[in-house]
């Protein structure tokens, strides 16, 4: 009887940790939430061709669903933005117009309905009060390829655009690395360099001038980090699994990448291989009893250049 009522107080810590775990993974349902509408306002009139659309966040979502149509939902004559995006504020570039806007929640399991639509009207101006929304690449972009791909949203009333880049922040415009003129939205650019580069993009027709865009940032390395050195275990020892292998730290390095051999020292261990560790060593637990096995590691930075493969070292599993 003791035993029983043991068993079934163990029975009871299992069952309510197992309810407790399953509360844990059940995402909530967003169903019954609202979403609460900030910007643009209803009925607002926008002189920039840059709106803002801003709104707050509801408890357990994870994207928001933004459409914005042309001139409403009732009536759509054209879908003009529909985007799924993991935070509450988005920039978007439209023409002059008439347009309803609206916001959905949603997670992995629900959803909340769409909010009631908003308009708001975007007036046509000068491009002088306008500027160019920049897309791709992103600010802070790091990059190893030594050609990027520029691009930025179309601007009404404009018929060309002026690119620039710089290394001086455009201190000087008459001494800036490019400034070209192009008559659509993209361009493409080779560094000269490995350096970081600043960038930005005007707007122009035959009688104005837009204002300069904001200033992207972009980095360009193709420099590999230092070879790695291994240190343990000793070449050619006998050892016990798991097998701890350890290298010493490179400098510019981010992570590392382990290759491990079989005893022909080039065909790799299994398909585990290469395999991309963050730290200095790795418990290797393959094989059997007698196999030799060959391994090198190289380092990776945070550009994606990879370094020349560390010293090969070979150990037989005990």
């Amino acid at each position: 009887m003791k035993l029983n009522l043991i068993t079934s107080f163990f029975f009871l810590i299992a069952f309510g940790s197992l309810l407790s775990s399953c509360d844990d993974i059940i995402e909530p349902s967003i169903n019954k939430s609202q979403i609460q509408l900030e910007a643009p306002a209803d009925q607002y009139v926008s002189t920039s061709y840059a709106v803002n659309f801003w709104w707050d966040a509801v408890n357990h979502a994870l994207t928001y669903h933004l459409q914005v149509v042309t001139p409403s939902f009732a009536s759509p004559g054209k879908l003009v933005l529909d985007t799924v995006i993991s935070k509450t504020i988005f920039y978007f570039t439209l023409n002059p117009g008439q347009y309803q806007w609206r916001v959905m929640a949603e997670n992995g399991s629900s959803q909340t309905l769409f909010t009631a639509p908003r308009s708001f009207t975007v007036a046509a101006t000068s491009i002088k009060q306008q500027s160019v929304q920049l897309n791709v690449p992103v600010n802070n972009y790091l990059t190893n390829k030594n050609i990027a791909t520029f691009q930025w949203s179309n601007l009404y009333g404009a018929t060309q655009y002026r690119f620039e880049i710089d290394t001086n922040n455009f201190v000087n415009e008459s001494a800036v690395i490019s400034n070209q003129v192009v008559p659509g939205q993209q361009l493409n650019f080779t560094f000269p360099k490995d350096q970081v580069y600043q960038w930005r993009v005007r707007a122009e027709n035959d009688t104005a001038q837009a204002q300069w865009s904001a200033i992207n940032i972009i980095t360009y390395d193709h420099t590999p980090p230092g070879q790695a050195t291994v240190s343990a275990p000793a070449n050619g020892t006998t050892v016990g699994k798991p097998v701890l292998l350890q290298w010493g730290t490179v400098a510019t390095a981010s992570k590392y990448k382990l290759y491990v051999f079989k005893a022909d020292s080039t065909t790799l261990y299994s398909n585990s291989f290469p395999l991309t560790v963050n730290g200095n060593s790795y418990g290797f637990n393959q094989g059997s009893s007698g196999d030799k096995v060959y391994w090198q590691v190289t380092a990776l930075d945070a550009a994606g250049n990879e370094s020349v493969a560390s010293q090969m070292r070979n150990f037989i599993l005990q």
